[in-house]
């Protein structure tokens, strides 16, 4: 099997490419460098071509929330337009193509986890970009594979396990919003499920995450916890919960956003870890500085 993997200096991206390097898979991985998603789609269909991977797996994306609001064209050349554009080159050579998406397709106004076939109600820009991004590579490739996942962390790239541990060392008082409620995914537990679905040649939507639920309070909260029994020293005094209303962002965000992983689990080589688990497992195994 000969995979290509685009958003490569990304955080699933980097996770998935040492994954299948670990499992002797012969990869391609494409960073920004190689492969700009903005660019122009003919460009994007030729690269990918040029490759003939039996899986695609597109990591890239638009994913700067609040900014997607004042760059919406450039979000939807990333997450939509360039898309569809990977997805023609793969159903040219007769390959399979792995879309990663995202929770902020569903509006979260739910009280229990989003199935796969649940309306979809984006409630911003970078949400609405990342759905028309399913909509693109679905009316190419109708068999096409698609994996919804949310609240991503790990060793490499930005994300907010690092910006809390920052933060905690400089700074006696935090403030973190405590009615989001979702579940953090570990970058290695998305990367192993992202092999289990290509070994097994599937095909339509899933949703995965780690097991349980948290607010964005309960996980800064954890993050502190398990840092300090790892004997890091940390500033921080005080964590205090605040609602959403007392820190306002450019884009809103789900309130709910919990997914189902009824549709996964028979698919997957071994139980999904608690997020509490990998968040620990993470933090044990040491963090980048990219």
């Amino acid at each position: 099997m000969k995979v290509l993997v685009t958003g490569a200096a990304g955080q699933l991206g980097h996770e998935l490419c040492l994954l299948l390097a670990e499992e002797g898979i012969d990869t391609v991985a494409l960073t920004r460098h190689e492969l700009d998603l903005s660019g122009p789609g003919d460009a994007i269909t030729a690269t990918i071509a040029r490759h003939r991977a039996d899986w695609v797996v597109n990591c890239a994306a638009y994913t700067q929330v609040d900014k997607a609001e004042s760059e919406p064209g450039l979000a939807h050349a990333v997450n939509a337009v360039a898309a569809g554009a990977i997805a023609r080159a793969v159903q040219d050579y007769g390959g399979r193509m792995l879309q990663v998406s995202t929770d902020f397709v569903f509006g979260g106004d739910q009280s229990n986890p989003y199935r796969e076939e649940d309306a979809v109600k984006p409630l911003g820009t970078y949400g609405s970009s990342k759905e028309a991004g399913e909509r693109a590579v679905r009316e190419v490739l109708p068999e096409a594979l698609i994996l919804r996942t949310a609240w991503v962390y790990g060793e490499h790239g930005h994300n907010f396990v690092k910006t809390i541990l920052r933060l905690a060392g400089e700074r006696e008082e935090l403030k973190v919003v405590d009615d989001q409620i979702g579940t953090p995914s570990w970058t290695r537990d998305i990367a192993t499920a992202l092999l289990a679905l290509m070994r097994q040649d599937a095909s339509g939507t899933y949703h995965f995450t780690n097991e349980g639920v948290a607010s964005w309070y309960d996980f800064a909260l954890a993050v502190v916890e398990e840092a300090r029994a790892l004997g890091q020293d940390l500033c921080l005094q005080r964590l205090l919960p605040i609602p959403t209303r007392d820190y306002p962002t450019p884009a809103r965000r789900p309130a709910y956003s919990v997914l189902s992983k009824e549709k996964i689990r028979p698919l997957l080589p071994a139980p999904i870890p608690h997020w509490r688990t990998s968040l620990r497992a993470m933090l044990t195994a040491g963090t980048d500085p990219g």
